[in-house]
């Protein structure tokens, strides 16, 4: 009966967390599942080694304890606490950092969770082994001297690879998080106006302000940036997490950004609001309208399913930019691009401003030959890979065909389309970097 009643106590817990995540999240209540098996796995952790922890002395063991189920408890104090006052509202070096500490805990987790899986599935086979086929096979504990057992050194293992993953994921929030990379890239065009040769154009993308624990890395990438001396400046969206007084506390920093020839925007799907549940629609409207006036504060003209054609002595380029548009159906799908390039269709090149690079697979290749390199950003490059040398690995291309970098595509007549990813300068849910560092993309074009 006492186990039958914490059943029924935790499926009721688990149902009014779904409703309070809803009510404050309502874009993650989707991940909620995932969480719901997260938290078992804690618990599955947890009781692997509970024995040894109440074994030691009263004030050590409850030291060890509350370490082990701090970042549990931050999290449903911080879920707790957004109902009486927004995340949104917090100190935002606060915010950042206290979700940076609870993912980064977890993250390390789930490696030895999978290593304490797998031992008690080869101890659940030993078992099956000794009492179903009655083979004398010896016993785990009869091993003598310094040898372990199978299910020791996974267990082991697991906790090994689970502190190196917390102390890379602590060190990539603290450093490598701004770690600023500059890549550099010549493209070559042939059908360039040799009015435009040598143009020189930064790529931002996916700054997520809301995340920036403090001003004065922004401030260093602005100044590396200037000193690049750019003919043009794109970013390529999502300049905050979910509302747009997230950017106020930047905005002097970002005006200081210079480019001889303009410096132009698009939207990005975290720009619209669409992450946090509005009073009203009225609300969320404005702000829209916040952000539209940010934008003109700044100095950047936002292309909404617009252009710019720039005209040289002996030709034109246009530089086009198209509301977010997302293959995937959470994403919005605001982007019209007939609508975009009205005006430029006589351009000699095209550059296009597309946040989510799955637009320029559904649609652009396929229906907008002409367009010769399209920029993107939005994955980040799942900020955790591998990039060195001729490696180049990141989950992020388990769920992206094109996730950073360029990709080319050659047309039937002989024309090169490009795609560019880029890394993104920012971060979103965890505030840090491994391995994908980020990124200021400086593009030199070339007359073939």
């Amino acid at each position: 009966m006492k186990n039958i009643f914490k059943i029924l106590i935790t499926l009721t817990l688990i149902v009014l967390g779904y409703f309070i995540v809803l009510q404050l999240y309502p874009k993650n209540a989707g991940r909620y599942p995932f969480l719901i098996v997260l938290l078992a796995g804690d618990y599955y952790f947890w009781a692997s080694f509970k024995n040894w922890i109440f074994s030691k002395k009263a004030f050590l063991k409850y030291v060890l304890g509350l370490s082990y189920w701090l970042p549990f408890l931050l999290l449903i104090s911080s879920t707790l606490a957004g109902f009486y006052i927004p995340s949104q509202e917090w100190d935002q070096s606060l915010r950042t950092y206290l979700f940076g500490f609870i993912f980064i805990t977890y993250a390390a987790k789930i490696i030895p969770i999978i290593f304490l899986l797998l031992a008690d599935i080869f101890r659940g086979f030993q078992l099956f082994n000794r009492k179903v086929t009655k083979l004398a096979v010896k016993a785990e504990n009869s091993n003598q001297g310094s040898k372990i057992t199978r299910s020791q050194f996974l267990q082991k293992a697991g906790l090994i690879s689970g502190g190196l993953m917390f102390s890379g994921l602590f060190l990539g929030m603290l450093k490598w998080a701004f770690d600023f990379k500059i890549h550099s890239h010549r493209v070559e065009l042939p059908h360039l106006p040799s009015s435009f040769n040598n143009l020189r154009i930064i790529q931002i993308s996916d700054i997520h302000l809301g995340s920036w624990g403090y001003k004065s890395a922004l401030v260093e990438a602005v100044n590396r940036i200037n000193e690049l001396k750019p003919d043009l400046i794109f970013f390529t969206g999502d300049l905050v997490n979910y509302r747009t007084d997230e950017a106020f506390p930047f905005e002097d920093i970002l005006a200081k950004l210079k480019a001889k020839q303009g410096i132009f925007a698009t939207l990005g799907n975290h720009d619209y609001g669409d992450y946090m549940r509005w009073p009203s629609a009225k609300a969320k409207k404005q702000n829209m309208s916040d952000l539209y006036n940010f934008y003109e504060r700044v100095g950047w003209r936002l292309l909404n399913n617009e252009n710019q054609v720039f005209e040289g002595s002996d030709g034109k380029l246009a530089v086009i930019g198209v509301e977010n548009w997302g293959d995937f159906g959470r994403f919005p799908k605001h982007g019209d691009l007939d609508r975009a390039l009205a005006g430029a269709e006589d351009a000699d090149v095209k550059l296009l401003l597309s946040h989510d690079p799955s637009h320029w697979d559904k649609i652009v290749i396929q229906q907008n030959p002409d367009i010769d390199l399209t920029f993107s950003g939005h994955t980040h490059g799942f900020q955790f890979g591998i990039e060195i040398k001729n490696i180049k690995w990141s989950p992020a291309q388990y769920i992206y065909k094109h996730w950073a970098g360029m990709y080319l595509n050659p047309n039937d007549d002989g024309r090169l389309q490009r795609l560019y990813v880029n890394r993104g300068l920012g971060t979103i849910g965890y505030p840090g970097r491994v391995g994908i560092l980020p990124e200021i993309t400086l593009f030199e074009f070339i007359k073939a």
